[in-house]
């Protein structure tokens, strides 16, 4: 079989390719930009800006294709308000519209389509399920949404969608807000986190992402969405304190009035100063935690990376090319 990964060249594309190429699936990779990966010595690149149907088009999808969506605009780097909705909703909703109705004209009707948790917006019960009540507190998470009630008309016609709704993806190549993080840790600065820190925190592994597309290939593609995130998160206070630990560090974690930060970050925001998104910092020291167990029951996945374990490899990634050392290869680092 052959499989066309639309933003295959990013984040979880360049390890899900590599993925599928070593269980002796054909792989195209259909993106902007080509990295330099070795995968690509058996791996077709096609160049292909998914804001462009003509582009999508020419990408030459088969009936038989699987096709996979990563192609996204993330919540790195931060936009101001007017920007957000110019800003993600080229890619992620048109983007997907395109890639859905050339899949459409070539008759193929298998997809896995990134979404996030994001669309959840405020925690209304917890852990969170899939029927979680949805209701997206910005452009990001709102654009994610509206593929998915594209996707539902789409599978009234015949497709199979399965859904992915991740948390935080971290792993090699990708520090994203983290980097801020840790140049605090690395200055010996206070930590200050929104809230108490008693909530849990949870990350997703791009390695378990990439096996996630891979097990929904493999289950036939249910008309389904998953939660993505790790199993048993721990608090962000013991999330953050093994962290400067590992690091030697004398920092010390700074625990606030979640209002009052979220009100100030609202003012910034206002202002056209925005130091972090508010789809991020409103749900900060709320229980987002988002049960996994129906990919598990549907899918047959488990993530297998640990919070802690992925944190304290981001930073020592981080303190790699600080240090002008090379970084471990991504298959090896053990904590994604």
């Amino acid at each position: 079989m052959r499989h066309i990964i639309f933003g295959g060249d990013g984040f979880v594309g360049r390890h899900l390719a590599p993925k599928l190429q070593a269980d002796g699936e054909e792989v195209v990779v259909a993106d902007i930009v080509k990295s330099d990966l070795p995968h690509y010595a058996k791996v077709r690149f096609v160049r292909c800006d998914v804001t462009r149907p003509d582009e999508v088009r020419a990408v030459g999808i088969k009936p038989d294709d699987m096709v996979y969506n990563l192609s996204a605009k993330m919540l790195s780097p931060i936009q101001v308000r007017a920007k957000r909705h110019e800003f993600f909703w080229p890619v992620n909703y048109h983007g997907t519209e395109n890639i859905i109705e050339a899949m459409a004209a070539a008759g193929a009707p298998k997809l896995v389509h990134f979404t996030t948790d994001m669309i959840y917006g405020h925690t209304v019960f917890h852990p969170m399920t899939e029927d979680h009540p949805v209701a997206p507190l910005g452009e990001y998470g709102l654009s994610k949404l509206k593929t998915e009630e594209l996707a539902a008309v789409w599978r009234d016609k015949g497709m199979n969608i399965s859904l992915f709704r991740p948390r935080l993806i971290i792993g090699p190549g990708r520090l994203g807000i983290l980097e801020k993080l840790f140049k605090l840790i690395d200055l010996n600065l206070p930590v200050p986190m929104i809230g108490s820190g008693k909530n849990p925190y949870q990350f997703i592994s791009v390695f378990d992402c990439a096996e996630a597309c891979r097990a929904a290939w493999k289950a036939g593609v249910p008309n389904e969405a998953y939660n993505l995130g790790s199993l048993n998160p721990p608090s962000v206070r013991k999330l953050l304190g093994d962290l400067i630990k590992h690091a030697g560090s004398k920092s010390i974690l700074i625990p606030t009035p979640g209002w009052a930060v979220k009100r100030t970050l609202d003012l910034l925001d206002a202002m056209n100063m925005p130091i972090m998104d508010p789809e991020q910092y409103l749900i900060a020291d709320e229980d987002c935690l988002l049960d996994v167990s129906k990919g598990k029951r549907d899918l047959g996945w488990v993530p297998q990376f640990r919070d802690e374990d992925m944190l304290i490899a981001a930073y020592r990634e981080y303190r790699a090319k600080k240090d002008g050392k090379a970084v471990a290869a991504a298959h090896s680092v053990p904590a994604e």
